[in-house]
């Protein structure tokens, strides 16, 4: 503005020095006339731009009162139970060493083997099992009563029992190969144990992603192709336009559950999978499922397992070396009270779990930035190719049964894995602010003011 002003004066000072004396010369004329046009001002109150963070603090008053309470309330304890959990875990460790548990499981497999390999794979199965016992009262609470009370929990207590057996068994079988696995590595590898141990973990959660879709999450829900119908051409559209290989819509019996609210566009290596659960589909419009498929969309398109396996890999790296300093630490002071021989004695597995899960602990703010980082790249790409700004605001606020919208910076970076619902409705109000004259943006709903 003030270069155009600038402009404008130094255009007229030149217009008067180049015609002051032919006027002058010419004498005095009179004024010319210039039609006005005028314009009535828009009524007192009408916005006259929007605003962004109005829009966000407007869709965020909308809940407020109990509800907000509540929602804050539920989403607040968990912070406690993270150290809960971490004290739990050491607690059953500690439990499982000073009473000499873990080495008579050793002494037992020790017993019925020879062999140094189906050793790790004996003594595994005990203790996972009598690990998931000891645990079994705090999981009972966090899982089922405390979901119960906050109106979360679906399923009837048998239901939830025979859900709790389902992911035991689960447990069993896969722990049981990677502990297996892990203390093969030690012998193998010797102090190196733990880089090699990086590696396997990478390849397991490799075959994990790849096989969850198809092999395990069907074990908890029943998937059917989502009938024929304007969401799922819709859906499907979205698909093809952003080159995911997927030619149905599956949907998922969720509510039998919960009440909450998702999507997945889920798979790897030709397992791609695109799903909505029951709950999406009865609560949310059909703009709202396309904004919440665009974000899962997302997800896959920009590679995310990969990133979050490569990431996660990364933390496992650090992490295996402090489990694995924590260990000769420990076990200089205390391995003669344990009965715990050498780093390939399976009896030290408490050891290994306790200091795992205080590492895990103390990188929870790492972890949920790594996590927290790549939702908020999803939900870019999923704005950008469902183009639902509203759609997407108005799904954030109802996942606030269980998620607190509004924390502090500080918050949100410890204790979130994804974006906070202030976090999530500003971006999607900030690129409408960039998008206003878009026809289909122009044409679409009024954010609030």
């Amino acid at each position: 503005m003030l270069r155009s002003f600038a402009l404008v004066a130094t255009l007229l000072a030149a217009l008067f020095v180049c015609t002051g004396p032919a006027l002058a010369q010419a004498g005095p004329r009179a004024a010319p006339t210039t039609a006005v046009e005028s314009s009535s001002l828009p009524p007192i109150g009408t916005p006259v731009a929007f605003d962004p963070v109005k829009a966000t603090n407007a869709y965020l008053a909308r809940v407020s009162g109990p509800a907000k309470a509540r929602s804050d309330a539920y989403f607040e304890g968990g912070y406690w139970l993270i150290l809960v959990d971490v004290i739990w875990a050491i607690g059953v460790s500690a439990v499982l060493l000073w009473f000499r548990i873990s080495a008579s499981i050793r002494d037992f497999a020790e017993r019925q083997t020879r062999s140094r390999f189906w050793q790790a794979s004996l003594y595994a199965g005990p203790y996972i099992l009598i690990t998931i016992a000891l645990t079994f009262p705090l999981t009972l609470y966090e899982s089922y009563f405390r979901e119960k009370s906050y109106g979360l929990m679906n399923l009837t207590f048998f239901g939830w029992l025979r859900e709790f057996f389902v992911t035991t068994g689960l447990s069993l079988i896969m722990g049981t190969i990677v502990i297996t696995l892990i203390y093969f590595a030690v012998r193998r590898a010797g102090r190196s144990w733990w880089m090699w141990a990086t590696g396997g973990y990478a390849v397991l959660m490799a075959i994990l992603i790849t096989i969850q879709p198809v092999f395990i999450a069907p074990l908890f829900n029943t998937y059917t192709p989502l009938p024929d119908g304007t969401v799922k051409r819709e859906v499907l559209s979205l698909a093809r336009a952003n080159g995911i290989p997927a030619d149905n819509v599956y949907l998922v019996d969720a509510s039998r559950q919960s009440d909450r609210i998702s999507a997945n566009v889920s798979g790897f290596l030709g397992t791609t999978r695109i799903s909505l659960n029951d709950n999406l589909l009865k609560k949310g419009t059909n703009d709202e499922i396309l904004a919440v498929l665009g974000h899962e969309m997302g997800h896959y398109v920009l590679d995310h397992a990969v990133r979050l396996l490569t990431l996660s890999t990364l933390v496992a790296f650090v992490g295996f070396a402090f489990v694995n300093w924590g260990y000769g630490l420990l076990t200089s002071l205390f391995g003669g009270l344990w009965d715990i021989r050498r780093l390939d004695d399976p009896a030290g597995l408490p050891l290994l779990a306790a200091l795992a899960s205080i590492f895990l602990f103390l990188a929870t703010p790492v972890t949920n930035t790594i996590s927290r980082t790549t939702e908020v790249q999803a939900d870019m790409f999923g704005i950008n190719a469902a183009r639902k700004p509203d759609a997407f605001a108005t799904v954030v606020l109802k996942l606030s049964d269980y998620r607190k919208l509004d924390p502090s910076p500080l918050e949100e970076m410890v204790f979130y894995d994804h974006p906070s619902g202030r976090t999530r409705i500003w971006e999607m109000m900030r690129w409408k602010a960039e998008h206003l004259n878009d026809p289909d943006i122009k044409s679409g709903p009024v954010s609030p003011q």
